[in-house]
């Protein structure tokens, strides 16, 4: 397997349990936020969707510009947003050379560090993974008793 579907695998070992979770914030919970200083689940979810196609488009282009990039993606629905990212994170992430793991880019305008793709998409994974942890606080905070496990292989 290569190294990038090995990363695809993982990533969606994680990412699949994210949906999971969206699934079950109903549209009338979009505005639900655990503090007044939190985001609202919807912010969040979309966060966590965007953020990691952020990285992995620039793990891909090396460009650090290109994490300020957001696919054109008019929707107000959490589960087709969560399609449309997830779809396209997937596809960028297959694309990915190992020469683009490799590679130095130059984020110390955004994270004071200059890392290689593979180092840029561990840091997204760990991003993904604390704010699934905090979806899973939300979303039970909404009433959902029966929630997926952390991770999810295969």
């Amino acid at each position: 397997m290569s190294r990038a579907n090995q990363f695809v695998q993982y990533f969606l070992s994680h990412r699949n349990v994210a949906i999971e979770l969206i699934r079950k914030i109903d549209q009338n919970h979009y505005d639900f936020k655990p503090t007044p200083t939190s985001m609202s689940a919807k912010q969040l979810a979309s966060h966590i969707l965007q953020s990691f196609y952020q990285f992995a488009n620039t793990a891909k282009s090396g460009d650090p510009a290109a994490f300020s990039r957001k696919l054109d993606v008019e929707t107000a629905d959490l589960n087709e947003l969560a399609e449309v990212y997830t779809k396209e994170t997937v596809t960028l992430l297959e694309s990915l050379t190992d020469d683009e793991f490799e590679r130095i880019i130059d984020l110390t305008k955004i994270f004071d560090a200059k890392m290689s793709g593979a180092q840029l998409l561990q840091t997204a994974m760990d991003h993904e993974i604390h704010h699934k942890g905090q979806l899973f606080v939300y979303v039970r905070e909404m009433g959902h008793t029966d929630l997926p496990l952390f991770v999810k292989r295969g």
